[in-house]
């Protein structure tokens, strides 16, 4: 069964911003691309490297350790098709990003 986890507040994270969050007990990477709102497990799977601290360019985030690019509407790395980071279907509740988590 599925429960509701909120984030931040949308006035947080302006268009072309990235965060970090921590919510109960995992990390989240959110990002917002010319206003739609995107989160993605945020441990790059490579070396478990922070993807919410990542550079933003379009739908694409570069984990700052080593480089692994994701598109952060879909989670799917951007040259092994083999390797698609977990990603959560978004709400937008009273202003709070929220994200269903199993």
């Amino acid at each position: 069964m599925s429960h509701r986890i909120e984030l931040l507040d949308v006035s947080e994270l302006p268009p072309g911003a990235s965060a970090e969050v921590v919510a109960e007990g995992r990390i989240f990477a959110v990002y917002n691309v010319e206003g739609r709102i995107y989160v993605l497990d945020g441990i790059c799977p490579h070396a478990g490297g922070p993807l919410g601290k990542g550079q933003l360019k379009g739908n694409i985030v570069t984990c700052p350790w080593h480089g692994w690019q994701f598109d952060v509407a879909t989670g799917q790395h951007c040259l092994n098709a083999r390797i698609c980071q977990t990603h959560f279907d978004v709400t937008i509740d009273s202003g709070k990003i929220c994200i269903a988590a199993h």
